[in-house]
């Protein structure tokens, strides 16, 4: 059924006065408003606290002396993950969903609890933890993201991601102003005890949510409770199937591209500062406290616009224009944007752009990656997705560096590498224009090709 007969399809609203509340973020049918907005806390309370994890990070590597680490840490996660993918899905065949959510989980509950150990025996810990947040990070919220997907039909997810999105929304930008209270207040150690409970929370709610999910069908409830398939593991699902493969370019190539935007509007915020304050010494003040200014008010910036994307716009887009259409507004923003990097626009030009480009990205582009996954199989979902969302993400991490380097090493200009980021956004274009064929053909699934 293409995306217009499915949308034409839909049974006819039915809504209590909760559903209507929630009418403005997504469209949520009567009985579904208690198992939609579970979940949606769900992942506020992950996004929380990863948000404590992470700058507990910051303060260790800091503090230790290991910043360097940061030019070599994807590299290293990359090649962590492609032992743990496979470990993952061999133990994601033994058990069912919601035990598999559960052990997962409270297994980095349980690394957290190792690090405040360490901490406490006065080890140093910065080089290892960020090592480890950074699988922790791509793992764990891909889980949750999949659990989700595997809880709501197809047609309900198109429907309620926008608002478990936004939970996730509010759960990064809430969990940084605790965290920055906390730090304060108490040091880093309770970023870790914090973001341990945090976690065990959230255990604790995935079988709550798998009971009111199978509550009164007993067809979903058996289903629940079945073990997922045994055999691929998640990088022989991605490489057998055209689907999981276009979604494993869109992850990679969607973060080279991002990635590079972020160096770009590095190198024009500290060319800026250099232009209106001068490159010696006596202004290394006043650099430092644009520079600061500049990235506070950026990033305040995207986490409200994105923000009130989430909210207003998201659901929409999905309904009047489907999914497959919602893909291509990312990309085609991002092709403009760096089009006009070409003739060296102005500085708030730049920043304009890339305060659109990140927001679309937190709050469309997410909640449109994660739809995605709604037609493929449940194995896929689990197995599948952990290899893209874990492993590509970090292989394009890599990939971007390496481009930087380059680039560094042949001393080009902005221009420059603003044209390797369209030749990277025609690709992105390519492959949501795939991904988009697909869903139209009703024909995604995660274990036979499309």
């Amino acid at each position: 059924m293409t995306e217009t007969n499915a949308r034409l399809g839909a049974a006819a609203p039915d809504k209590g006065w909760l559903e209507r509340l929630l009418s403005p973020i997504a469209d949520v049918r009567r009985g579904e408003a208690a198992s939609a907005l579970l979940i949606t806390l769900t992942m506020f309370l992950v996004l929380a606290g990863y948000y404590l994890l992470k700058t507990a990070r910051e303060i260790f590597i800091l503090s230790e002396g290991g910043a360097e680490v940061k030019s070599y840490s994807s590299a290293g996660q990359a090649l962590l993950l492609l032992v743990l993918v496979p470990a993952y899905g061999a133990f994601a065949s033994r058990v069912n969903r919601t035990q598999l959510v559960q052990w997962v989980t409270l297994f980095f509950a349980s690394n957290l609890l190792v690090f405040l150990g360490l901490l406490a025996a006065g080890i140093h810990i910065g080089i290892a933890y960020f090592l480890w947040l950074g699988i922790f990070n791509v793992m764990v919220i891909a889980q949750f993201w999949a659990f989700a997907a595997d809880v709501f039909t197809e047609e309900q997810g198109k429907r309620l991601f926008p608002l478990i999105g936004l939970g996730s929304s509010l759960g990064a930008w809430l969990g940084s102003i605790r965290a920055g209270q906390l730090v304060q207040s108490v040091g880093p150690s309770r970023l870790l005890a914090g973001g341990a409970a945090v976690l065990v929370i959230c255990a604790l709610l995935a079988r709550a949510i798998n009971h009111m999910a199978t509550m009164g069908a007993p067809q979903q409830s058996v289903s629940a409770d079945a073990k997922l398939t045994g055999g691929r593991n998640g990088f022989s699902m991605v490489v057998s199937n055209r689907y999981l493969m276009l979604m494993a370019g869109l992850v990679l190539l969607l973060n080279v591209v991002n990635t590079t935007g972020e160096y770009l509007f590095g190198r024009y915020v500290v060319n800026t500062a250099t232009a209106m304050y001068g490159a010696g010494p006596e202004a290394a003040a006043a650099r430092e406290q644009f520079i600061g200014a500049t990235y506070s008010s950026y990033f305040g910036y995207v986490n409200l616009l994105g923000l009130l994307l989430q909210m207003f716009m998201v659901s929409r887009v999905f309904k009047y224009l489907g999914l497959g259409r919602a893909l291509l507004i990312h990309p085609a923003v991002a092709l403009i944007g760096y089009a006009g990097m070409l003739r060296a626009p102005s500085f708030e030009f730049i920043r304009t752009l890339k305060i659109l480009d990140n927001s679309l990205d937190y709050s469309l582009g997410n909640t449109t990656k994660q739809a995605l996954w709604l037609p493929t199989s449940r194995e896929a979902k689990y197995k599948a997705k952990q290899a893209i969302d874990s492993f590509c993400v970090r292989a394009g991490d890599v990939l971007q560096a390496g481009i930087v380097y380059t680039g560094e090493l042949a001393s080009f200009t902005i221009p420059a590498f603003a044209a390797i980021n369209i030749v990277f956004v025609i690709g992105w274009l390519a492959v949501v224009s795939g991904l988009r064929r697909r869903l139209n053909a009703g024909a995604a699934t995660g274990n036979a090709q499309p």
